[in-house]
């Protein structure tokens, strides 16, 4: 985990993101999808640092995906450290972000409060 990156301005977890070797993250406005990812025109626009930032429950972009959505809900209910803690915790009991491709052990739920109690107990 490389903490540092931290989560991403719609929610996904640079941190623990298979092309953090290579990648940044939005925080740092080297985002590869930069030219084209609505959550960070749209945080920038509100002077937010990041989604869960804002007071609306918005779906816009990836926020229309279960995980980036989860982790947002996430973050504005118990805050990021609290969502780093989480993952980090996670990650060392074998919970990975992805196992095939950008698919992993997060993707898996079809409701957002199953996933956000999986973040916080780290099992199903």
């Amino acid at each position: 985990m490389k903490r540092e990156l931290g989560i991403a301005r719609c929610g996904l977890a640079c941190c623990l993101c298979s092309e953090n070797k290579h990648c940044n993250g939005c925080a740092l406005g080297e985002c590869p999808d930069k030219d084209w990812c609505e959550n960070l025109k749209c945080s920038m626009e509100k002077g937010l640092a990041h989604c869960y930032e804002c007071q609306e429950d918005c779906r816009k972009g990836l926020l229309l995906r279960l995980k980036p959505y989860g982790f947002t809900l996430f973050a504005k209910r118990y805050g990021e450290e609290e969502l780093l803690n989480c993952l980090e915790r996670n990650e060392k009991n074998g919970i990975a972000y992805h196992c095939e491709g950008i698919v992993g052990d997060y993707d898996h739920f079809d409701n957002v409060e199953k996933l956000i109690a999986f973040i916080k107990e780290g099992k199903r």
